[in-house]
């Protein structure tokens, strides 16, 4: 099917939450169901998170040493090689981080890099903030459409934006197409806003 009968669905991530790639994987299932196009955008929790005191002091040391590095590295790609090179990346990225473990650190950044044919000179980025405007208004221009009292990740579709859904193993099939149309009727309610409940498992990646 041409991309030119496919419905597009901008997704924010960023790279480092478990939630995010869990979703993003299933999304992919979703493209093999139903007639969409995934577009890749960065989203970034150490922005999102700025100037939040209340959080714990671990979450807040994590995201200062190892949040900002793989969302500059993105968005650095995404501006100098095009935006279709974040889908590829995020993969290689998501894959070492999340289902390999991974440290989140340079040498894992250059192996993604390699991976996708970019080159390791982008992970120079990591401790520069030369990106950062971009990277904000990325950032700005997904949580905008939700709110600031969500994160990562965010979904676009029509006109309609909401965050998640967090979900855990990944619906594959016809079961992550069935998700997808319940998602999309409740996104689409006017006036709704929230289904939750505790989180009662670890995300699981397989």
């Amino acid at each position: 099917m041409s991309d030119s009968v496919r419905t597009p669905v901008d997704f924010w991530f960023d790279p480092l939450c478990p939630w995010a790639w869990i979703t993003s994987r299933w999304l992919l299932e979703v493209e093999k169901e139903r007639p969409i196009t995934p577009r890749w955008h960065v989203m970034s929790l150490a922005v999102l998170n700025e100037g939040r005191d209340e959080l714990p002091e671990e979450y807040r040391k994590r995201l200062a040493e190892t949040g900002w590095g793989p969302v500059r590295v993105c968005t650095a790609a995404a501006l100098e090689h095009g935006e279709q090179v974040l889908g590829p990346l995020y993969t290689a990225l998501g894959t070492r981080f999340h289902n390999e473990g991974k440290p989140r650190e340079r040498a894992t950044i250059e192996e993604a890099l390699t991976d996708v044919g970019l080159p390791t000179a982008l992970a120079n980025v990591i401790e520069s903030a030369d990106y950062d405007d971009a990277l904000r208004k990325s950032h700005d221009d997904g949580i905008g459409r939700v709110g600031l009292e969500v994160g990562t990740p965010v979904i676009s579709v029509e006109g309609t934006s909401f965050f998640g859904p967090v979900v855990t193993p990944i619906p594959r099939g016809a079961a992550a197409a069935r998700l997808w149309d319940g998602v999309l009727l409740v996104a689409n309610t006017d006036g709704f806003f929230e289904i939750k409940r505790s989180r009662t498992r670890k995300p699981a990646f397989d």
